[in-house]
């Protein structure tokens, strides 16, 4: 049996009709049984609580390389352009 809070996960998450069909094999038995599998398998995702992303920052190194890098394509940029006429 689900909790009420499990059950306010479900209806948030996958809304308040749950419906798998399978018509995969011949047999209505079978069928069913891989609906029954497939409906648990939705229940299964709706009352996965995702886990939180903890943001990052990049380290001062890693800072650095992408500002000289930043610096390098700059350089070559300037080095394509016409002298100016000053």
């Amino acid at each position: 049996m689900l909790t009420p809070a499990q059950k306010r996960r479900v209806l948030s998450r996958a809304g308040p009709v749950l419906r798998a069909i399978a018509q995969d094999e011949r047999s209505q038995v079978r069928n069913r049984e891989l609906a029954i599998e497939r409906l648990v398998e939705q229940l299964r995702e709706a009352l996965k609580v995702e886990r939180r992303r903890v943001p990052t920052k990049p380290s001062p190194a890693a800072r650095e390389r992408r500002l000289e890098g930043k610096r390098r394509r700059s350089q070559a940029k300037r080095l394509r352009r016409p002298p100016d006429e000053g």
